[in-house]
């Protein structure tokens, strides 16, 4: 085009060398046969998997015509060029998410601050919210609801080492004024929107030692101005944990646009439709490995006596094994902690309501929802990611506060699906579509075995960056890698991902972000700061965009080679003599 050729000479050069040419002279004389060399698409696609090292399976991406065009997305459109850097938080940037427009980001910090950002040209601090006075310890997490109105913030409350309260706070994007707050167990809950006026939120009830309770409400972001006659907060699910697990890192995705991808990564596919998914998933309408074994009863009008039948076989159950306790049969090598949840194992089947049936979505039109939150049942450590529909009658708070009435033997709700990752969970985040879940983890031992859940099984300093399918509930491509971090188990802490419709971009803990292409499953760039990266973010409207926040108190702003180009192109620079001689070649 008139703007000459977009990739630079040092790429040019590495380029031509593929060629398999001996020398520089070989490579130059290339470069005089240009046009030639630009048209020749055979050519062009050998050296894309050449110098990408891409397998020769895997096709052109769908929207490209060529793949010199290829050659200049991924050079010309990565946001890898820093173009600002914003110092305004005096301690570590934790999180960062832009509004539905892309006009206005968040930051969270340390510092117990929650700032908005206006997105122009040069970036500017729009306003600043002070959370302190509410006893707050320290921002971690916001997202803007669907019409960019309201932000939620989340954070964590001052208190002792182990305290695990937080709170979420609704602002007002019109006044900044703060709406509501909302108490939040544990705080790595996070919370979400639900819709435009209601968000999620989590509580946890001890039972024993290692056992508890999740409770997830629903909550009305009006609750300080809404009418005393009208429900604000309603219960959604209640959910068993076993073996110290909790539930964190809640999230909801939209069924109703999975027919509609924005990229759909269909060359996997393809493949794992004529063979078994590499993914374990399991259906959790039983919880013992005999039940799951057994082919599920066809789905007919049921007399009473089988339900019946079921609830005196469990309670015969439990109240053999409460006999073996006192008369001594146990065996003797059973511990505290395997007492305790063989007890509850024995109580949550006979007290737990069955999972919705046909979760994988039928409708483009439906108006279900997933929650998608992580778990586990092993160990503390977050190890599976749990997925619950959410139907269109409990997306609101009216109703009872505690939900729909429930019969004795629907104590709690059994997750829909779960998947196994077999390591520790440290992010998640959803395609713009919501079709494809992308899940950083950090891998345990191949053949570990977890004898106790309070010493998890040493996680590996790579990062694995997963990608589930959520229409088809199996793992796609193979996992991502290039990013590490260093942090044992006791203090992994959460690094947030993003997804743009061509791009998936992650921090990590060796000083850098992160970009892969998602078609191509390849990193593209490393973006560097001085510390821990613990944030990124695309721009919902402009994937050349991203921002990145990191523990050394920066966000960074990153823009891509043509973006860059583009908004200096009224500034004189200077061109090399190659890039001089190639534009009078081909003009």
């Amino acid at each position: 085009g008139g703007g000459g050729p977009l990739l630079p000479d040092s790429v040019l050069y590495e380029i031509f060398l593929y060629l398999e040419h001996a020398d520089v002279l070989a490579a130059a004389l290339v470069c005089r046969q240009w046009r030639a060399v630009a048209r020749d698409d055979f050519l062009w696609r050998e050296l894309f998997y050449r110098y990408y090292r891409v397998g020769r399976e895997v096709p052109r991406h769908p929207a490209a015509v060529s793949w010199y065009d290829e050659f200049q997305r991924l050079y010309d459109t990565i946001p890898c060029v820093e173009v600002q850097a914003l110092k305004e938080h005096s301690d570590q940037v934790l999180h960062l998410s832009f509004s539905h427009s892309g006009c206005l980001f968040a930051s969270c910090s340390k510092d117990c601050t929650v700032k908005i950002w206006s997105n122009e040209l040069d970036i500017s601090l729009q306003h600043s919210s002070n959370m302190r006075p509410y006893n707050w310890s320290y921002t971690q997490f916001s997202q803007f609801n669907s019409d960019d109105s309201l932000l939620l913030v989340s954070g964590v409350f001052v208190g002792p080492h182990n305290s695990s309260s937080g709170e979420i706070a609704v602002i007002s994007m019109e006044n900044f004024t703060l709406l509501s707050r909302v108490r939040n167990k544990p705080y790595d809950v996070f919370g979400c929107w639900l819709n435009e006026t209601n968000l999620i939120s989590g509580n946890l009830h001890r039972i024993g030692r290692i056992t508890s309770c999740s409770v997830l409400w629903l909550n009305n972001a009006f609750q300080g101005v809404e009418s005393e006659n009208v429900n604000v907060v309603k219960r959604l699910f209640k959910i068993q944990n076993l073996n110290a697990s909790t539930i964190r890192t809640v999230m909801v995705a939209d069924c109703s646009r999975y027919d509609s991808p924005d990229l759909l990564l269909d060359y996997e596919e393809q493949l794992a439709a004529s063979s078994t998914s590499p993914c374990p998933i399991f259906d959790l309408g039983s919880d013992s490995e005999e039940g799951e074994a057994k082919p599920q009863q066809p789905a007919e009008p049921a007399g009473p006596e089988q339900p019946d039948d079921g609830d005196v076989a469990a309670e015969d159950g439990l109240q053999r094994f409460f006999d073996d306790i006192m008369e001594g049969r146990v065996r003797a090598a059973m511990t505290e902690s395997e007492l305790e949840t063989r007890v509850a194992e024995l109580f949550l089947r006979n007290r737990t309501k069955p999972p919705e049936p046909n979760l994988l979505p039928t409708d483009s039109s439906s108006k279900i929802k997933y929650l998608i939150f992580t778990t586990g049942c092993l160990t503390y450590s977050p190890h599976q990611i749990g997925i619950k529909r959410i139907l269109p009658h409990q997306m609101t708070t009216a109703g009872p506060v505690l939900g729909e009435e429930r019969r004795s033997d629907e104590f709690f709700d059994s997750l829909d699906h779960v998947i196994d990752i077999h390591g520790h969970i440290i992010g998640m985040g959803l395609s713009p579509d919501h079709r494809y879940l992308y899940v950083n983890s950090r891998a345990w031992p191949r053949d570990c075995v977890i004898s106790d859940p309070m010493q998890p099984p040493p996680i590996a300093e790579e990062i694995d960056l997963h990608v589930f399918d959520l229409k088809t509930m199996k793992e796609v491509k193979r996992a991502l890698r290039a990013h590490r971090a260093y942090t044992p188990n006791e203090e992994c802490f959460f690094i947030f991902l993003d997804v743009s419709r061509d791009f998936v971009a992650s921090g990590a803990e060796d000083r850098h972000g992160y970009i892969w292409d998602r078609h191509y499953n390849i990193c593209l760039a490393k973006l560097q700061h001085d510390n821990v990266v613990n944030s990124v973010a695309f721009s919902p409207v402009e994937q050349e965009l991203l921002l990145t926040a990191s523990d050394d108190a920066t966000i960074k702003v990153w823009r891509s080679p043509r973006t860059v180009r583009i908004q200096q192109a009224g500034k004189p620079r200077p061109r090399k003599l190659l890039f001089s001689w190639l534009l009078n070649q081909k003009s």
